[in-house]
C-alpha cells in the first residue's frame, strides 16, 4: 500500500461519469486500431523499481510495465475509471495498487519512487504547475518522469482554435481536458531535465478518430538543487 501524506484529498476528487464512459471506450479503440498501444510500450520500456502513475484512467498502461518494476502505485481520482483500473491491475504482470487521489496532492511520501508516469493526464489536471511539483516531490533525485501527452499543435491557426475551445465548452464536455497546454514546456519549467522526446500525431493515420499533437519522452529530477 502507498504511504499516505498529511494532505487529505476527497475520495472522488474528480467526477466526470459521462466522459469517463466515453473515454473508457475510445481509449480501447485507439490502443487497438490507432497505434497507441505501441506508444504505451515505448513509454514504459526500461522502467524499474517503484513507479507512481498519475491519472491512470482505465489502466491501459498496466499491461506494458516491464518485470523490473517492483510496484506501481496508480492514482486515479474518477470513480468509474478507478474501478476499471482495479480490474486491469488484477491482470497486470507486476504488482499494481490503484488508489484515489489527485495529481495536485499525491497521497505518498516524498522521494519514494524511482520513476513516475504521466500519460494523457496533464491536459486535465486542475493545476498543472502544482501537479508537476508533486511529481518532482515524490521522485527520488535522478528519478525519471516518463510522459506521453497531447497539447498545443504547431501552426498559428490550429493553436488559435485550440485556445478558443479551451475557453468555451471543451473542458466542460471532456472531463476538464485542455487542448492548448504545452506539456513539454511545463515539465521543463517545473525543474525537470528533459532527457529525450519526440513529437507525434496520435492516433495514426487511417483511423476514424480525431488526431492530436502529442509528445512522448523522458525527463528526470535533477540529482541536486545545484543541477537545476
Amino acid at each position: 500500500m502507498p504511504e499516505r501524506s498529511g494532505t487529505k484529498v476527497a475520495r472522488d476528487a474528480v467526477h466526470h461519469p459521462l466522459f469517463a464512459r466515453f473515454y473508457a471506450r475510445v481509449s480501447v479503440v485507439a490502443d487497438a486500431k490507432g497505434g497507441v498501444a505501441a506508444y504505451r510500450r515505448e513509454l514504459l520500456d526500461g522502467l524499474s523499481g517503484r513507479v507512481i502513475e498519475v491519472g491512470a484512467g482505465n489502466g491501459l498502461n498496466f499491461a506494458y510495465y516491464p518485470g523490473a518494476v517492483s510496484e506501481v502505485v496508480a492514482i486515479e481520482p474518477e470513480r468509474l475509471l478507478r474501478r476499471l483500473a482495479v480490474e486491469a491491475a488484477v491482470r497486470a504482470g507486476v504488482p499494481v495498487d490503484v488508489v484515489p487521489g489527485a495529481a495536485e496532492a499525491l497521497p505518498v511520501k516524498s522521494e519514494a519512487f524511482d520513476g513516475a508516469v504521466a500519460s494523457l493526464v496533464l491536459c486535465s489536471v486542475r493545476d498543472l504547475r502544482r501537479s508537476l511539483a508533486e511529481l518532482r516531490r515524490v521522485l527520488k533525485p535522478g528519478g525519471e518522469l516518463r510522459f506521453f501527452e497531447h497539447g498545443l499543435a504547431p501552426g498559428k491557426l490550429m493553436a488559435t482554435a485550440q485556445r478558443a475551445l479551451d475557453a468555451t465548452v471543451w473542458p466542460l464536455m471532456c472531463g476538464g481536458c485542455h487542448t492548448a497546454r504545452d506539456p513539454l514546456a511545463a515539465i521543463e519549467a517545473a525543474g525537470f531535465e528533459i532527457v529525450t522526446y519526440r513529437r507525434l500525431r496520435v492516433p495514426e493515420k487511417g483511423v476514424r478518430l480525431p488526431t492530436s499533437a502529442c509528445v512522448l519522452g523522458v525527463a528526470r529530477r535533477p540529482l541536486s538543487d545545484a543541477d537545476d
